[in-house]
């Protein structure tokens, strides 16, 4: 049977950062940075969160009315740039919070910003070549408030943290993911970087006093890279099960910052209306991004059967990806 979306959850952290609080980091205007970003507000993880314990309170609001569903995934695949240490995975301390007792498997996937696409696709892969095996975890996490230099206007006026996570299980023919497009580009794989903190590169005293630690990202490539690349992922998953934009009612878009957003819409052709935002809001949540968006848009307007549903997202590598699905 193919595999869908059977279950949505996310988690957003209660301290909103405003622009006011982004002009006295970075001196940049708020009237600057809504206009470059339309971005207005981002929520911060209090001090001391961690990556796994955002991923851990979505999951749980995704199983508030079935907690025992929990003991029933056969697995779980969390994406994130952000996590707790180098090692363990995430994932594995995520489900330590929860207290999964099973042995079923556990593992970080890091695309970056396209995270959670790639995660998907290795979840829909595992759980078809596995059939009948249950259901299946894909979560989201990121918390860039942690590795944000605060006196980039650049950089901090966009992210935010938080979590989201879907549940994959068996749906009926015609139903569930339909395609899955991913590419990565190593040539451009100084975009976007944290260059301090791993064998490259150590974070002592003097790469954290260049900042080397900090994320980095060079933005005018970065966004044309992902006007072609998003288009092109797009293309891709709707030429495989030969459909159009024009079949498509939702497009859930990265949300870089919502200027990306309303770009790549135009590129596609398609009406604002069709693609929902969060940005504003929440900022770029990273792996979350997607499926958060996701679970805004259902609770504005619940999902119907047979929407069909595109992901798309832009990550740093730089990566890509995209993928199709039809709602049951």
């Amino acid at each position: 049977m193919p595999i869908g979306i059977v279950g949505l959850g996310a988690f957003n952290p209660p301290h909103v950062i405003d622009n006011a609080q982004i002009t006295t980091w970075t001196g940049a205007t708020e009237e600057w940075i809504a206009e470059r970003t339309g971005i207005h507000h981002r929520r911060y993880a209090a001090p001391g969160v961690t990556t796994s314990e955002l991923a851990a309170q979505a999951v749980q609001n995704l199983f508030a009315g079935s907690p025992r569903a929990l003991e029933e995934v056969a697995l779980t695949v969390l994406a994130t740039s952000t996590p707790d240490q180098p090692q363990p995975s995430t994932a594995v301390r995520m489900h330590n919070l929860l207290r999964v007792r099973t042995t079923t498997p556990a593992f970080d996937v890091n695309a970056v910003c396209a995270g959670f696409v790639y995660a998907l696709s290795v979840a829909d892969a595992m759980l078809l070549r596995d059939t009948g095996s249950g259901t299946a975890l894909v979560v989201g996490a990121d918390m860039y408030s942690t590795i944000m230099d605060r006196s980039d206007r650049r950089t901090v006026s966009l992210f935010g943290d938080g979590a989201a996570a879907v549940l994959l299980g068996d749906v009926p023919d015609g139903y569930g993911i339909h395609a899955t497009s991913l590419l990565a580009d190593g040539g451009t794989e100084d975009l976007v970087e944290v260059a301090a903190g791993g064998t490259r590169e150590r974070a002592d005293d003097a790469a954290r006093a260049a900042g080397r630690h900090y994320f980095r990202m060079r933005g005018r490539p970065v966004r044309d890279f992902a006007l072609h690349s998003i288009p092109k992922a797009i293309d891709d998953v709707l030429g495989a099960h030969g459909c159009t934009a024009d079949d498509i009612d939702r497009f859930i878009v990265h949300q870089g910052n919502s200027r990306l957003v309303e770009a790549v819409a135009a590129r596609l052709g398609v009406d604002m209306a069709r693609v929902p935002l969060t940005a504003p809001h929440l900022g770029n949540t990273g792996a979350a991004a997607l499926p958060m968006t996701l679970c805004h848009s259902h609770r504005e307007r619940p999902l119907r059967r047979g929407e069909r549903i595109v992901f798309a997202a832009v990550g740093g590598g730089m990566t890509a990806g995209a993928a199709l699905l039809t709602w049951y």
